[in-house]
């Protein structure tokens, strides 16, 4: 598809064609925003130009089906202009009504103030945090160069599209941006064009005020291509640009277009046009300003509906064409056609879970990061679109495919990423890949290093995608490199974020169940994986593969009526464990209820939940993490074993020993709260 415009002059009567149309774009979001008394009308009059002929003329898409699986995608990374990407999808053909555009920032509306993914359709992704969309566009990108390396035949493109971004000052300024557009020149991402709204203005002013660095030098640093156009409203240069965008075979391409905030309205280049309305009177001199008719509120002119109405049908022609090609090669390459189905629907192969090894007592000690590694390996033959890797960790958090070669630069179909030291690119280049559509990703860090990622952690919760995150040395257990590098909130901070499932196994069987629950859930999930070595528990003793499922579980009863609960996770399954057993010695009944995921048991009956900790009993959880959210679990008479500062520099054993993560405390302190509790 390269090259698949010719350029050259058009007629005048064509350009007052795309003029009316640009305008069009600009009053229905206007309109959208007088009305709702919300909203940022600054970036769609600016912009609308840019956007209306990346759309009208380049974008390969086919609003009849969103989710034909070699449309071009666009994401709006400045997420606050969400007027502009509803204006387009509207006028373009996408299930989205006049009436929805009326209903812009209102309860249950379709036309959220931030494009949702998944609640309006052609929104790619969901945007707003500045930098985010930036980034998950590298993912998709990248997502498409491995699935056209992996699939495609030399006479069978069957994926072979771009991926497309409008871009603000504030999304370059953020450093998530930054991160991204190195990893995107290293891996010469030349499929990925990103349109920047350079208007010279930012919420507070100029953005001389805290952006002054030269833009095009420092994306030709990283590897891109730069492309300036002088008057973002040409037309005629900015598809001469898009065009250099798409012959350039080895880089990423950024179009600098310099646009004007609120163009046309009285706060043209001015910062009160970012983000409140203009109010009756400034919208009466735009339309004025425009040659737009006065007092017509969501008007479209039947030109400019006739026009969009013809954009459509070309890309049911578009998607026609691939088609075709698609057949030809489901009859020369059937296997590969069913593959290349089964991995856009997202649906896993049959009998994948057989790839997932069982581990035995003779198999230990064993680090949960370690277990994790091996059964990652073992699955990846199973699973051909399971793909990811690391913050320059690998080799510490196990999470090398060995054997699939290095992805990116264009070369073959590997399978492992290098993606520097850039957490929090890392983690939104997933969630891009992830959205793209027939991939599994992941991505590796420690656990303390979350932070850095947790805006893209919240945004693949809210968008509810199938994105992977392990985290590895979960604790003070890690040891010598001490309180920087243990995590202590962390746990408490990810649990805090709604619809992500944190997975904390206890030893090698439970992480293997709780990779199955990573891969079938399609939800996103974090695995927190353990550095130091733990035994590995006998799987035909105690109910761990389905215990594991609901997210708590009897891992080892007692005789009779429980005098007291021991509930655990992770690592401090095994010092509770010894503790249950001294207890017993000691006349002390105490069931053992190891709670791999607060989120899943969550999810159970409330019949369930009050088998597995009857609330009359007590309880004692352990966990070497902040106590903040355990009294959610403990009840009226619980407590628990916690750690509430920062940690210390020495051997895990004996910080484990020396905070109270020892059977030996785990003892006494059931022992006082019986007493307190009698």
């Amino acid at each position: 598809m390269r090259g698949q415009k010719k350029g050259g002059r058009v007629s005048e009567e064509t350009r007052e064609l795309d003029l009316l149309c640009v305008n069009t774009i600009r009053m229905l979001a206007l309109d959208m925003i007088e009305k709702a008394h919300s909203g940022h009308p600054g970036l769609p009059l600016g912009a609308a130009t840019c956007a209306y002929v990346l759309w009208a003329k380049f974008l390969r898409h086919n609003p009849a089906d969103p989710s034909w699986p070699n449309r071009d995608r666009f994401i709006l990374s400045a997420g606050h202009g969400s007027a502009l990407l509803y204006a387009l999808l509207h006028l373009s053909g996408y299930d989205l009504p006049l009436s929805q555009l009326q209903r812009f920032r209102q309860w249950g509306s379709k036309t959220p103030g931030h494009p949702e993914h998944g609640l309006s359709e052609g929104v790619e992704a969901t945007t707003g945090p500045l930098g985010q969309g930036f980034a998950m566009g590298v993912g998709m990108a990248l997502a498409e160069q491995n699935l056209a390396l992996c699939l495609n035949k030399p006479e069978l493109p069957i994926i072979d599209h771009y991926t497309y971004a409008l871009v603000s000052d504030g999304d370059l300024m953020e450093g998530v941006s930054s991160e991204a557009a190195s990893l995107a020149g290293t891996m010469k991402l030349s499929k990925l064009i990103y349109l920047y709204d350079d208007n010279h203005i930012c919420i507070e002013g100029d953005t001389g005020l805290a952006f002054t660095e030269n833009v095009q030098r420092r994306f030709e640093a990283y590897g891109w291509q730069v492309l300036r156009v002088e008057d973002g409203n040409d037309i005629d240069t900015l598809e001469e640009a898009l065009l250099a965008a798409q012959h350039e075979l080895e880089k990423p391409s950024l179009i600098m277009a310099r646009n004007h905030i609120g163009y046309g309205s009285p706060w043209q280049d001015s910062a009160r046009a970012h983000g409140e309305p203009l109010g009756p009177r400034a919208l009466r001199q735009t339309r004025q300003a425009l040659g737009w008719p006065a007092n017509k509120a969501f008007h479209v002119p039947a030109q400019a509906r006739r026009h969009f109405a013809r954009l459509l049908e070309r890309g049911r022609k578009w998607q026609q064409e691939w088609q075709r090609a698609f057949d030809n090669y489901r009859q020369k390459y059937p296997a590969q056609a069913r593959e290349f189905r089964r991995r856009m629907q997202g649906k896993l192969p049959s009998g994948w879970e057989q790839a997932i090894p069982g581990f035995v007592p003779a198999d230990g000690p064993l680090a949960t990061r370690s277990a994790s590694g091996k059964i990652m390996n073992a699955i990846a033959g199973r699973l051909p679109e399971f793909l990811g890797g690391s913050a320059d960790l690998a080799p510490s958090t196990k999470t090398r495919l060995i054997g699939y070669g290095d992805l990116g630069f264009g070369r073959d179909c590997s399978r492992n990423i290098h993606f520097g030291v850039r957490e929090h690119a890392m983690a939104a280049i997933v969630n891009g890949m992830a959205l793209h559509g027939g991939l599994i990703p992941y991505a590796a860090t420690f656990l303390v290093f979350s932070d850095y990622l947790r805006p893209a952690l919240r945004l693949a919760a809210l968008m509810n995608i199938h994105s992977i995150f392990i985290f590895t040395h979960d604790s003070i257990g890690l040891g010598e490199d001490g309180p920087t590098h243990q995590p202590i909130e962390h746990l408490a901070s990810l649990r805090a974020i709604p619809n992500l499932i944190i997975l904390r196994p206890a030893e090698a069987n439970e992480t293997a169940a709780a990779w199955r629950i990573a891969l079938a859930s399609r939800r996103p999930a974090a695995l927190i994986l353990a550095r130091q070595d733990v035994p590995v528990l006998d799987a035909t003793s105690f109910p761990i593969a389905q215990g594991v499922k609901r997210g708590a579980y009897v891992l080892c009863e007692c005789r009779g009526k429980p005098d007291i609960i021991l509930i655990a996770t992770g690592s401090e399954v095994h010092p509770a464990l010894q503790a249950q057993r001294t207890l017993a010695e000691r006349g002390i009944e105490a069931r053992l209820v190891s709670m791999p995921c607060w989120e899943l048991f969550a999810e159970q009956s409330l019949r369930y939940q009050n088998e597995v900790l009857p609330p009359e009993i007590p309880r004692l959880a352990v966990e070497a993490g902040v106590s903040l959210g355990w009294e959610r679990w403990l009840g009226k008479k619980g407590r628990v074993i916690a750690i509430d500062r920062f940690g210390a520099s020495a051997p895990g054993e004996v910080l484990m020993r020396r905070f109270g993560f020892s059977p030996q405390n785990i003892v006494s302190q059931a022992e006082t709260l019986l007493e307190r509790s009698e």
